[in-house]
């Protein structure tokens, strides 16, 4: 089995199966940085009944079909059902007939069949089908996978994708820094660009940070990943981004 990895600032992993390769299934496995506050409560999917056969989504929203909770630990332990993780990722199983701004009809971008990514967040579950499902806007689709290796991601409007740079092992006096104590890094390298986001007349405003640039971005923005081979990505705004280093 393959597997990309995202892993975050010690949150726990989630994943999500793709049924829908002829190849053994590969898992994804994604990990936040963000929090939950002790006043949040999690609300039970939404059970749509039997009677009915389909779930049209409106607008610029998607449907996406939910890949299984990971009942185990990375080390083999089996999670009671209150603690395993809910998944990031899933299917596009459909999708609404798009917005309009000004006087453009702007369809949808991603077509159903695609494996994303989405914002931890994001979206209403709902139950359908026996299987459970996200309904959320395409703005809060991070990106699209288009292989198992997360660099090669597909980022989607005005999102960016990072390859973070290696932490430094030693501080500037020469004392060897442990994992623990190492500083997380806030630059690397743009791998991929979104097509941009929308103006007020529906055009597309290509993205200032080109691939290939090396940059300084918030600290603390974005979701974090990482790829097969454990290289640290990371997906942010383009807006998140402060700086281009030369």
């Amino acid at each position: 089995m393959s597997s990309v990895q995202l892993t975050g600032a010690g949150v726990a992993a989630v994943a999500f199966t793709n049924k829908s390769l002829a190849s053994p299934p590969a898992t994804l496995r994604v990990c936040s940085s963000r929090r939950l506050g002790r006043s949040l409560v999690v609300k039970a999917a939404t059970v749509v009944a039997p009677k009915y056969t389909s779930l049209k989504p409106l607008g610029d929203r998607v449907l996406v079909k939910l890949g299984a909770s990971e009942e185990k630990t990375a080390g083999g332990i089996l999670l009671p059902s209150t603690a395993q993780t809910k998944p990031q990722g899933g299917e596009v199983v459909a999708v609404g007939a798009g917005r309009t701004i000004g006087d453009k009809k702007i369809e949808v971008g991603i077509q159903t069949g695609a494996e994303v990514v989405y914002s931890k967040y994001a979206g209403t579950e709902v139950e359908f089908n026996d299987s459970k499902h996200l309904i959320l806007k395409e703005d809060d689709i991070i990106g699209i996978l288009e292989t198992d290796d997360v660099k090669d991601m597909k980022p989607l409007n005005d999102r960016v994708l990072i390859k973070v740079a290696e932490a430094e092992d030693t501080t500037p006096g020469g004392l060897i820094l442990t994992e623990t104590t190492k500083e997380k890094p806030s630059i690397g390298t743009v791998v991929a660009v979104g097509p941009g986001s929308l103006d007020e007349d529906g055009k597309r405003q290509p993205l200032s940070v080109p691939a290939g640039s090396t940059v300084l971005y918030s600290k603390y923005a974005g979701s974090e990943f990482k790829g097969a081979d454990g290289t640290g990505y990371i997906v942010l705004r383009a807006s998140d981004v402060m700086a281009v280093l030369s």
